[in-house]
């Protein structure tokens, strides 16, 4: 077989677009029905809709914790009911590998915890491969993507997105049944 990779010569939200067009093609192509945009705002998320727009496709958008937007950024009430009245559902819930309580204890005590050496293993692809993994593994476990067919994983490097795979998510409780099918698009 043979596919498309998309290659940024740098990461990031310049890379949004063109990210979200090469996922659309993809699930066009594979006819997968269910697409997970992480978000800060839910900006991202009114991006992925448009982009998926004319396609039987469900949004969802995951978001940070709410312990991270006073660092980073908070949802945007008004475009999270934009993107909900366009029908996008989200989530926000603990992060499954950096940003709970296995982190809490590192900060307390130092260390490094058995998942945040997976999440670390992840970034050696890039952030966005994390985050891609981390949102549709928070969506699994809240059963807003399904488990038993593959979806589209959209994330990046702080804002944007710039990454995007093929896969098939588990709940965290399952966490090593989770299969990464293919990359569609990430940063070199």
């Amino acid at each position: 077989m043979k596919r498309e990779l998309l290659l940024f010569e740098e990461a990031g939200p310049k890379n949004t677009e063109a990210t979200l067009q090469a996922a659309r093609r993809r699930a066009e192509e594979l006819g997968i029905r269910h697409v997970v945009v992480a978000t800060s705002t839910a900006a991202t998320v009114l991006k992925a809709l448009d982009a998926f727009e004319d396609m039987d496709v469900e949004v969802v958008g995951v978001t940070l914790l709410a312990g991270y937007w006073q660092v980073y950024a908070a949802p945007d009430e008004a475009k999270v009911e934009e993107a909900e009245a366009r029908g996008a559902r989200f989530l926000t819930a603990t992060h499954t590998l950096m940003g709970n309580v296995e982190a809490a204890i590192r900060e307390k005590f130092g260390g490094l915890p058995p998942v945040e050496i997976i999440a670390h293993t992840y970034y050696t692809l890039s952030q966005g491969m994390k985050v891609a993994v981390e949102v549709a593994t928070g969506a699994a476990d809240a059963g807003l993507v399904p488990t038993d067919s593959e979806i589209i994983a959209v994330a990046g490097s702080n804002t944007g997105c710039d990454t995007a795979v093929v896969m098939q998510a588990a709940c965290s409780i399952r966490f090593f049944e989770t299969s990464i099918r293919e990359i569609i698009a990430m940063p070199r």
